[in-house]
């Protein structure tokens, strides 16, 4: 037979009995607290944050992506009752020196929009100049073409785009610019443009065409990472390949990053790309260590010893 609840002196439920179970109040307030799950609606928006939420830093792209999605949902409930429902464009630009996560974060951008219909395929085209510019009048307008519309229904990522401004009035860049931003216009719900490149040569490349700055209203900085930063996404590495640095080799890839971000200028430090290429080195160092000394205990197989990295020499860095 049920039991009555028991009480402390202090007037606080302290347990729940009956007959086949001992409930604590506590328990029950915690389930009661736990955040609720995404509505089946947001699922798209909770995958991605699940996707973004295992990328090192980045907070503020984070929140902006969210904000995106809000924005975008918002409309769509707009329609359905009748009400306006902006379609503005969704051309972007990200700024940011090397290895600070842009193409990464493109491509689950185009993820997003496809599973919110807002792109009816998600792809990813990248494209440099190369791809853009040709060699004659005319031979660049047509590849511009083309990789816009291999980019319909997704993404078109034209990494380090200053560069088609950097030839001057004669040269075929310009012809590429002036190409995108017509289709930009003909085509802006069609796919979407993400010009990315160094934060002071993109805002100089704004200015070689007058149509440029309006049609891009979403603008990412990616921030450099932090010597913390990098050790994060050099564990996460070395982690999902079943290694660890031992504490003394730790300390050295800390230190020596440290000098790295000190002694490279930002355009030839390339953040997390720079520590995952050490690292991937470091690893096949260890491999010919191991093979060797033909010893190969698990300790051994798993720990990068600071005999084992493979650290670039810089002027201000001691190794």
């Amino acid at each position: 037979m049920d039991q009555p609840m028991r009480k402390r002196s202090n007037g606080q439920i302290n347990v729940v009995l009956n007959s086949h179970k001992r409930t604590h109040v506590k328990d029950i307030v915690n389930r009661e607290a736990a955040p609720k799950p995404f509505p089946q609606e947001h699922a798209a928006l909770r995958d991605i944050e699940e996707e973004l939420g295992a990328l090192v830093g980045m907070e503020e792209m984070k929140k902006m992506v969210k904000e995106i999605y809000a924005w975008i949902y918002v409309n769509k409930k707009r329609e359905e009752m009748g009400l306006k429902a902006g379609k503005q464009a969704l051309h972007m630009m990200f700024k940011g020196n090397p290895g600070t996560g842009k193409t990464t974060v493109a491509r689950l951008i185009g993820k997003l929009f496809q599973k919110m219909d807002v792109l009816t395929k998600g792809h990813l085209i990248e494209a440099e100049r190369a791809d853009l510019v040709g060699e004659y009048i005319g031979h660049t307008a047509q590849k511009t073409r083309d990789l816009i519309k291999k980019a319909l229904g997704g993404i078109l990522f034209v990494d380090e785009a200053y560069s088609l401004g950097r030839g001057g009035e004669k040269d075929f860049g310009k012809e590429a610019i002036d190409t995108m931003v017509k289709h930009m216009e003909d085509k802006q719900h069609d796919f979407i443009l993400i010009l990315a490149g160094y934060s002071r040569e993109m805002d100089h490349f704004l200015t070689l065409n007058p149509g440029l700055h309006s049609r891009f209203p979403l603008v990412f900085d990616f921030p450099d990472y932090t010597v913390d930063q990098l050790m994060e996404i050099g564990k996460r590495m070395l982690n999902e390949k079943e290694y660890i640095l031992s504490s003394d080799a730790e300390r050295k890839v800390r230190e020596h990053l440290a000098l790295a971000k000190v002694a490279l200028s930002s355009s030839a430090f390339s953040n997390g790309r720079y520590v995952r290429n050490v690292l991937e080195k470091s690893i096949r160092s260890q491999a010919m260590r191991l093979l060797m000394a033909n010893h190969f205990d698990r300790n051994d197989l798993l720990t990068i010893r600071s005999s084992d990295l493979v650290l670039p020499k810089h002027e201000t860095t001691p190794y």
